[in-house]
């Protein structure tokens, strides 16, 4: 879908200073001819925004936190773009004309923005899991109401995406969501309690930022992908299937009724998953290195352990409780995560604290968006006194 004004495809990138943000810069900056920036997003990160703004010539640029809007202000003056701020600076830049749009803001703080892309039915490229986690069903509602497309970006969705064969949908067996198992696969639960924030940002195989890093730690990130993939895909959560592969060279599998299993496989690099959606239909060359299976040697799976990582077990059960538990169990791990980082509590309290939100949260099932983040800020509410309690016990 390339406007037919320009050769170009238009672009907007929310979140483009995050980890995802500054991969899918990097692939538009290798391909000039290909892309031209209509908008670009970030929190608060005002200098690198900036800077990117002024290197491609976005027409649009919206900071997240409105008390930095003077400094972004002051930071590209006499650039000729417009300049927003706040929650309506994200959307307004969500709403611009762009032919492409990466969501590529972390948690429920890009929910709306992204619905704005959908809502024009855009191609819509997303890295943020909670936007489907959240309000999956409303979320697909949106997508068919106005012709929208999703295009993944997670490598787990993306191969997926890239194998399923819509016209071969009552074949399909199950799908394989593979997990690289994190940084404490093979340690004794026991030892989990002594974990330092550290140690769990330092993931074996990925490049992420710091709260998808701790929920890879966790597993809460698969959690979290089953419940994507079920609203993604239209797929029942029992043919969602969860395998832990350690050298994350295989991102996920299809398997269908006659024995085959399809899958994609790469280096883990994410730029090889934002690259699929930057260009789709088409394909983007990039720098990303070339994965040789001889060097690799071996591939290995294993069943996941719900036992020593049970943020697994508590996601497949917040999908089977209703569209209301999915919202709360995700801001509560954001809450969470946030505290475990600031040392506030342990790593193991990082899902106590998600099962005892979930459980004390009275069954509402939301019918609009508006609901969904009533229910989120309910949640952190809640998160945030469990984790009061917590915190002079880890102190």
């Amino acid at each position: 879908m390339i406007s037919e004004q320009s050769a170009r495809r238009r672009v907007s990138v929310l979140g483009a200073t995050g980890s995802v943000g500054r991969s899918t810069m990097e692939l538009i900056a290798e391909a000039p001819d290909r892309f031209q920036v209509e908008a670009l997003t970030a929190y608060s990160n005002v200098d690198v925004l900036a800077d990117l703004a002024r290197r491609f010539g976005a027409r649009f640029v919206a900071i997240g936190d409105p008390a930095r809007y003077r400094a972004l202000k002051q930071a590209l003056d006499g650039a000729p773009c417009e300049v927003a701020a706040g929650p309506e600076g994200l959307e307004a830049a969500a709403a611009r004309d762009s032919d492409w749009l990466m969501a590529g803001i972390v948690g429920a703080a890009g929910l709306s923005a992204t619905l704005s892309a959908v809502r024009r039915g855009a191609l819509v490229a997303f890295a943020n899991k909670e936007v489907l986690v959240s309000a999956g069903r409303l979320m697909m509602e949106e997508v068919a109401r106005a012709g929208a497309t999703l295009l993944p970006v997670d490598s787990e969705h993306n191969a997926i995406f890239q194998v399923f064969e819509e016209q071969n949908r009552g074949a399909i067996d199950r799908l394989i969501l593979t997990a690289s198992g994190g940084p404490f696969r093979t340690r004794p639960r026991e030892s989990l309690a002594q974990v330092t924030p550290a140690e769990a940002v330092a993931h074996p195989n990925w490049d992420m930022g710091a709260k998808i890093s701790v929920d890879s730690a966790t597993m809460m990130n698969k959690g979290l992908e089953v419940i994507e993939a079920h609203y993604l895909f239209a797929m029942p959560a029992e043919k969602i299937e969860v395998l832990v592969h350690p050298q994350s060279v295989i991102h996920s599998m299809v398997a269908y009724s006659d024995g085959s299993f399809l899958a994609q496989l790469g280096a883990p690099d994410m730029r090889i998953p934002i690259a699929h959606a930057l260009a789709w239909p088409r394909r983007l060359k990039t720098q990303s290195p070339v994965l040789d299976l001889a060097a690799v040697a071996r591939l290995d799976f294993e069943p996941p352990d719900e036992t020593r990582f049970p943020a697994l077990r508590l996601a497949r059960e917040a999908l089977a409780a209703g569209p209301w538990a999915p919202p709360v169990m995700s801001a509560a791990n954001e809450e969470a995560v946030a505290a475990f980082l600031q040392g506030r509590i342990g790593f193991l309290d990082v899902t106590e604290v998600v099962e005892r939100v979930v459980s004390a949260t009275a069954p509402a099932d939301p019918d609009s968006i508006e609901a969904v983040v009533a229910l989120d800020g309910e949640a952190r509410r809640r998160a945030s006194e469990a984790i009061d309690r917590l915190t002079p016990a880890t102190s």
